[in-house]
């Protein structure tokens, strides 16, 4: 099982061209290999995967999995609203060598829950590799109640959920309700920790992209029950939580990274760089924890 603090890695891009940065992008996988980070998630919605062309999609996948060389494991964001789409993308990712996948609800159609159920069940037979389910309806005005999760437990390759709703009650409900090899992933980094201590198995984290050996302390202690560091290295990361969404992610958190030297601030639109009025907030907190 997977476990601790997994980032949702951005993907960098060149200014100008908006190219993906092959360069930057094996810096990162490089730089949170060294810093401690448990697994990589490529493609995510924090890493633009809206605005990636299938092709290319399939080809961050490829060249992270590449550069993570086994060290770490890579799980390959392969959602979309359209379960064809969908089941290409998580095809490509087996073909490339993930560990596993991460499939964001579809947004936008606003599915019945039984559509949901049977979107996530034709990828899951269609594609033999673990799956983890991604609930973010802040996101996508899709929300995937309890009731479907648990239908979809059942499945053998569906191995765990991104619960990014930040309901602790939601999480705890499916902490004891979903069997045991099912792993609850914080998608909310404000009440990650306390989703840990309840029992859930990691954060799929968007601070770990500029704070990582904190983050993958504070899931350690979590997951271990140390309480008291476990809130400790948090009220540390506060700050840096608040600050990732100043704007819309993964607009802060990609002049964060860039804010450390490690690549531009190029995104796609129809998402824009960091507007002026935010930038000190987001610099002032990355150097409270003195990684810039």
């Amino acid at each position: 099982m997977i476990s601790g603090s997994i980032v949702a890695l951005v993907t960098p891009m060149h200014s100008g061209s908006l190219e993906v940065d092959w360069d930057a992008l094996k810096g990162l996988v490089e730089w949170h290999i060294e810093q401690g980070t448990n697994a990589i998630v490529a493609v995510g919605t924090t890493g633009e995967s809206a605005t990636l062309g299938v092709s290319e999609h399939s080809s961050v996948i490829r060249f992270v999995v590449d550069h993570a060389a086994g060290k770490i494991p890579v799980i390959a964001g392969t959602g979309a609203n359209s379960t064809a789409e969908a089941i290409v993308l998580t095809r490509a990712a087996k073909e490339a060598g993930a560990d596993a996948c991460l499939l964001v609800t579809p947004y936008y159609n606003k599915p019945t829950q039984e559509g949901l159920y049977l979107h996530h069940k034709a990828i899951a037979d269609a594609v033999d590799i673990s799956q983890i389910l991604y609930n973010v309806p802040g996101r996508t005005a899709c929300d995937m109640l309890p009731e479907t999760v648990l239908r979809l437990a059942a499945i053998d390759n569906i191995v765990g959920i991104k619960e990014a709703t930040g309901d602790l009650t939601r999480a705890k409900q499916l902490i004891e309700q979903c069997p045991a090899d099912f792993a609850i992933y914080s998608g909310d980094d404000h009440s990650a920790r306390e989703l840990m201590l309840l029992g859930g198995k990691g954060d799929i984290s968007v601070t770990a992209n500029v704070a990582p050996r904190l983050m993958s302390e504070m899931c350690a202690a979590a997951i271990s029950g140390d309480e008291a560091t476990a809130a400790a290295l948090d009220a540390k990361l506060g700050p840096v939580h608040d600050a990732m969404f100043v704007e819309a992610n993964p607009i802060p958190v990609k002049w964060a990274v860039s804010e450390l030297g490690l690549m531009s601030d190029a995104l796609r639109l129809p998402m824009t760089p960091l507007a002026p009025e935010h930038r000190d907030t987001v610099r002032n907190a990355l150097h409270r924890i003195g990684v810039n």
